[in-house]
């Protein structure tokens, strides 16, 4: 079995496949106080009571990370721990089939290139990766497979955090639909503005990037991913499609590149 381990600013997600199939997955937060011995005892802890691992244990070990902090501290967990299975940190000169043509290809965040991987590999392309995390995030890959550069805004969260913490009449709030774009009472105000402003920042810049990746911008697959985007399927117009484990699912895809099927 695969462990896959996608390390974001706020949240980690973890999944295990069998095959091509993810099997078991968890979420737990980004601490980067955490010691090496603490993400050990944590993984072992979540996959302790699965009946899949307990039969043949995790044999690869696929992972990327926003955080240099924590990263190190995983590097170092895998290798005390994990010594004994291959392991893959997906880093600049890691192979991963995507072309990167940017100024800077070494600045592009991992996680953009695996997701931006995932999704030609799930959907095809030309095709634009929405990511909704501490920041939102846009991918765009042209019909040719290429990560041609995005766009990166304030997340929602950090957003609903920024008003509560500067509006000296204003506070937080749970991140929910409100009965109306009209609020009635400034909870219902702050959701209103958060959730249908955020949908349209989707629509306004999904389509400016359409209309430069394609002639036809209905040609142009839009996927989205990250821990806040069931927050606005409803509501953003141009998604086509939703994938929670978009990273973890390209990772698997980098692994098999660079290591094998496990």
């Amino acid at each position: 079995m695969l462990l896959t381990i996608d390390i974001g600013n706020s949240q980690t997600v973890l999944g295990l496949f069998e095959g091509e199939e993810i099997v078991e997955h968890w979420r737990v937060s980004t601490d980067p106080q955490r010691t090496a011995d603490e993400h050990a005892v944590l993984l072992q802890g979540l996959m302790h009571n699965h009946p899949l691992v307990g039969v043949g244990g995790v044999d690869g070990i696929a992972l990327c990370s926003t955080v240099p902090s924590v990263l190190q501290e995983m590097r170092d967990m895998i290798r005390r721990y994990y010594g004994d299975i291959p392991s893959l940190v997906v880093e600049p000169g890691v192979k991963t089939g995507m072309p990167v043509l940017v100024d800077n290809p070494k600045e592009v965040g991992t996680d953009r290139i695996i997701n931006a991987l995932a999704a030609v590999h799930l959907y095809g392309a030309p095709c634009i990766v929405v990511d909704l995390g501490t920041a939102t995030s846009f991918d765009a890959i042209s019909a040719r497979g290429e990560w041609i550069g995005g766009a990166i805004a304030p997340g929602i969260q950090i957003s609903v955090d920024a008003l509560g913490a500067r509006g000296a009449q204003l506070r937080k709030i749970e991140l929910a639909r409100p009965r109306s774009v009209i609020g009635k009472n400034t909870v219902e105000c702050m959701q209103a503005g958060i959730l249908y402003g955020f949908a349209g920042q989707i629509d306004g810049v999904v389509n400016r990037m359409a209309d430069e990746l394609a002639d036809d911008p209905n040609d142009v697959t839009v996927v989205a991913t990250g821990g806040l985007a069931p927050l606005v399927l409803e509501e953003a117009e141009v998604i086509d499609a939703h994938e929670p484990w978009l990273t973890l699912i390209g990772l698997r895809l980098v692994y098999e590149r660079n290591i094998g099927t496990t």
